[in-house]
């Protein structure tokens, strides 16, 4: 599952996205997301998301999946929400 899919699949399903925030998997996203800005930046690209526009959150994701624990989470993320 690419992250567009990823992202299509959470917004369709809002149950999904609570069970991914409560889960440990979920946690530790949260925190790389949030990363050394307190989550400004996150924030910002959270409002851009739900406005339509996911570039930004797009970035972010590409950022994390570009460490091997950050690739080896998402992985995991996207088979959890193919179940």
């Amino acid at each position: 599952m690419d992250q567009k899919e990823m992202i299509e699949r959470l917004k369709k399903n809002p149950q999904a996205i609570q069970a991914l925030i409560n889960s440990p998997d979920g946690q530790t996203l949260m925190r790389m997301l949030q990363g050394k800005d307190g989550g400004q930046t996150l924030n910002r690209a959270s409002s851009q998301a739900a406005a339509g526009n996911t570039a930004q959150m797009m970035q972010m994701i590409k950022g994390i999946m570009s460490t091997p624990g950050g690739a080896e989470l998402i992985r995991r993320i996207g088979q959890n929400l193919q179940k």
